[in-house]
Formats: C-alpha cells, sequence, structure tokens
C-alpha cells in the first residue's frame, strides 16, 4: 500500500505511518527511549526508509527535510515526549508503586550508572533540536 508505485495522497500514507507503524515502533516506548543509542538508531533507520519509500523522495533528500515537510518528529523525539507524558500521568497516579518510581534523585554527574529518567534531562543533540 505505501510502495512507490501507490496512488494514496501523502497526508493517507501520512495517517497510514502514525496508525499502524509507528506504534509498532513505539511500542513500550518509555522503556525503549532510554535504551542504547544504537537501539534508536535501528529505529531511527527504519523510519526513515519508509518515509523516503512513501513520498518517493531521491536518495539525496535530507531526513530532516522529510520529516519537517510531513510534520513529524524523529521517532527517538516521539518515544522521549511519549516517555515523558507517561512519567508525568505516573506522578499523579493513585498506585503507589506506580507513583514511587517516579519520585528518585538523578545519581550524580560522576556516576556511571544511568537511570531511566536522565534521558528526559539531557540536553537535545544538533539533530533533535533541526527537527
Amino acid at each position: 500500500m505505501l510502495g512507490r508505485k501507490c496512488k494514496l495522497y501523502r497526508r493517507n500514507e501520512r495517517t497510514i505511518y502514525k496508525i499502524c507503524i509507528r506504534t509498532v515502533l513505539t511500542y513500550a516506548s518509555p522503556v525503549v527511549a532510554h535504551t542504547a543509542l544504537k537501539a534508536l538508531d535501528r529505529h531511527r533507520v527504519i523510519q526513515n526508509k519508509f518515509l523516503k519509500e512513501a513520498t518517493v523522495a531521491h536518495w539525496c533528500v535530507r531526513n530532516s527535510i522529510l520529516h519537517r515537510d510531513l510534520e513529524l518528529p524523529t521517532i527517538a523525539k516521539f518515544m522521549k515526549d511519549a516517555s515523558k507524558r507517561f512519567f508525568d500521568i505516573a506522578g499523579s497516579h493513585p498506585n503507589a508503586l506506580l507513583h514511587s518510581s517516579v519520585d528518585y534523585e538523578p545519581p550524580h554527574r560522576h556516576h556511571f550508572i544511568r537511570r531511566p529518567r536522565n534521558v528526559l534531562t539531557d540536553p537535545p543533540d544538533a539533530l533533535r533540536v533541526a527537527v
């Protein structure tokens, strides 16, 4: 349905991406968003391949231009936003265990073990700022 010879409008292809493909890529994103960058890169590659094929973009078109034109965030930004929303909702949840998972102090800067919520406070890199 989303190949190069498909006759769908761009808006419909974008909707199919958001409903079908992005939901599969971002399943359990509060957990996956805090994994190694290599795992997020695999998701980013899948997203960019889909966007290039769905829009019939030439190989030299930048991915940031595709994201801007289709008004879609990068998959890493979407996962981090979803994770932030999850932790915001978990903070006001009546379940004590879920509420306690939100309240903790982040480790010191010299600490080598990173807790999941630290990713939300990381400074954005150049690609995320551009998109």
